[in-house]
């Protein structure tokens, strides 16, 4: 006990991240979202297209 007490003393506490780092991209879903044809609403779905023009809109509003 008294030994823990006096590495904590000389080293501190980590409650962080120490250790390996992640690469930032791991475990994200790859999504087509971002793509021109997806903002535009030009790959036929009637969901895109409404957000497309929600989009519109609200670029003309800034």
């Amino acid at each position: 006990m008294e030994d823990d007490f006096q590495n904590i003393l000389m080293n501190g506490i980590n409650f962080g991240r120490g250790g390996e780092r992640k690469d930032p991209n791991e475990g994200k879903v790859k999504t087509k979202a971002k793509k021109k044809q997806y903002i535009t609403g030009a790959h036929g779905s009637g969901s895109a297209k409404q957000k497309a023009k929600y989009r519109e809109q609200r670029a003309k509003r800034r």
